[in-house]
Parts: structure tokens; C-alpha cells; sequence
């Protein structure tokens, strides 16, 4: 399938790996930030460690933004707190997990974590890549007035005559 977004921005993703403080799993995996770019390094690079906590370059995503999607971007960007929603999906091998999708629209990120499975987080936006989701804003956003729907008189809200009473 074609897809529709009007920008797309190239952008590394680092996660973390935790000991965990459970008899049931070994290690904590969690997306940590997203950066512009795409790193001259293999995904799963390790790209450092301490104590208990490693850090690994777990791969590249694409950011779409959409025309139709600018008023959630919007909100997004003001927030106080912009994030970016990193998705990843668990894998039967190594490494653990496979990076599916990052995106800046919180009901995208939000709709991620039907699966149920998938490992979806939000970590800090990254200042060029709010600068560029701003001026995509400023160029494609159309202010839309909520227009409250009349019901046609006579009708309930799923549509049934209020006249009927259910009697024969």
C-alpha cells in the first residue's frame, strides 16, 4: 500500500536493557529516545553500558506526518512535554524485540497498544524534529469549527422513531 504522508523523517531509535528485579524475566527492555537520522551503525548496536543497564541503537524508523493528522500533532507540540510514540514488537529470537513503527501522533501511538503485545513508549521529542513537525503545521493544518449535529426531530440517538413504543 502507497503511503499517503506528505513528510517523512528518518530517525534512530535507542533502547535500553535493564536488569530485571524478578524471578520471572532476566531483563527489562524499554525505548529510551529517538534521534534525526540515520546512524552509519548495525542495528542492535550496543552503544554502551554501566552497572546494570545497557544501551542499544535498535534500529531506523520513519516519522510520517499526514495532512489529516495535524490537529493531534498540534496538541502534541503542546503539550509542554512533546513525545514521540516508539513501537516495538517482541520477537521469538534474538535480538528480543523489532522495531515497527515511531510516530508523533499521540491516537496513533495510543491505537499501537490494541495489539496488546507490542511494547509501545513515549520518550522525550527531540528539538529538530519538533522544528520540523512545526512548520509541517503551519503549512497543512486547516482549523475545522466543530459543527454540533442537529437529530432529525422524532428520532432517538440511534436513530429509531421515538414515537414507537414497541406495541403492536
Amino acid at each position: 500500500m502507497r503511503s499517503t504522508a506528505l513528510v517523512r523523517i528518518a530517525v534512530g531509535v535507542v533502547i535500553e536493557r535493564r536488569k530485571a528485579r524478578s524471578m520471572w524475566v532476566d531483563c527489562l527492555w524499554r525505548p529510551v529516545s529517538v534521534f534525526a537520522g540515520d546512524p552509519s551503525a548495525s542495528p542492535w548496536t550496543r552503544l554502551g553500558a554501566e552497572a546494570e543497564t545497557s544501551l542499544f541503537y535498535a534500529g531506523q524508523a520513519v516519522i510520517e506526518l499526514h495532512r489529516t493528522e495535524t490537529t493531534n500533532y498540534r496538541g502534541n507540540l503542546a503539550s509542554g512535554a512533546p513525545a514521540l510514540w516508539v513501537v516495538m514488537h517482541p520477537n521469538a529470537s534474538q535480538p528480543p524485540y523489532e522495531l515497527l513503527a515511531v510516530t508523533a501522533d499521540p491516537a496513533e501511538g495510543e491505537a499501537f497498544t490494541d495489539a496488546g503485545n507490542n511494547l509501545v513508549e513515549a520518550v522525550p521529542m527531540p528539538s529538530d524534529i519538533a522544528e520540523i513537525i512545526s512548520r509541517f503545521i503551519l503549512q497543512h493544518h486547516v482549523d475545522r469549527p466543530f459543527v454540533k449535529r442537529q437529530r432529525a426531530q422524532g428520532t432517538s440517538l440511534n436513530g429509531n422513531a421515538a414515537a414507537r413504543t414497541g406495541r403492536d
